[in-house]
């Protein structure tokens, strides 16, 4: 939940509180104090979690592991392309209080190393172009959309112009790109899967312990 989208929210509850609250009996001592908790929780929010306490909440509660699942899966196929390309990965982030905890406002986050030049030759930016598509396109692939991939998109689009190269080739490189991917991460799925549940099981949790990564099968089973 953005801030500003709280706010108003906030601001909602108090009108509706101020309406309501006689007809429902409720004492204007009763309104006040919700009020001034809902304020003081909304700036509490602001002040110690950059505005992310509602996505921190969600991934809390027992359905959260669902949604630590989904970003796992991005920040799984970002990793699984990136060693394929051979670029080297410094960092995996799932979850919101795990990107808190290395001071980013984001809800996952797969920490690369930056190319050693600003203007990428186009086989470079092929490579970087497949993987920064694989988390929209792992999305894609198992939910039929994707909710994550603002950042990766803007990134690339960054690169393809610094480095010079007009519209109509980094359009077109890109949907290149996007079949490659998916047409490699549909043969490698079983392993995609694998890696996301990992570090969806191994991603921090308010109030929760880090599950217990899945026993990998050995060679030979099932």
């Amino acid at each position: 939940m953005s801030e500003p989208f709280a706010a108003g929210v906030a601001v909602l509850v108090v009108s509706l509180m101020a309406l309501l609250g006689p007809w429902l009996g409720l004492s204007p001592w009763i309104t006040s104090l919700l009020v001034v908790i809902g304020l003081g929780g909304l700036s509490l929010d602001a002040a110690r979690y950059n505005g992310r306490g509602g996505h921190l909440l969600a991934e809390a509660l027992p359905g959260g592991l669902a949604r630590l699942r989904r970003i796992a899966l991005h920040e799984a196929a970002h990793a699984l392309v990136a060693d394929r390309e051979g670029l080297p990965v410094s960092a995996i982030h799932v979850g919101s209080l795990a990107c808190l905890q290395a001071g980013l406002a984001a809800g996952g986050s797969t920490v690369l190393s930056p190319p050693d030049r600003a203007r990428l030759p186009l086989e470079d930016l092929r490579r970087w172009s497949r993987v920064l598509l694989a988390g929209m396109v792992a999305e894609t692939l198992i939910y039929g959309a994707s909710e994550g991939g603002a950042d990766d998109r803007s990134l690339l689009g960054r690169l393809w112009g610094i480095s010079g190269q007009d519209v109509a080739t980094a359009q077109r490189e890109q949907r290149r790109a996007r079949r490659e991917v998916e047409q490699w991460l549909r043969a490698e799925l079983p392993r995609l899967e694998a890696d996301a549940e990992q570090l969806a099981r191994q991603a921090p949790r308010l109030g929760r312990p880090r599950l217990p990564a899945p026993q990998a099968a050995s060679a030979g089973e099932a």
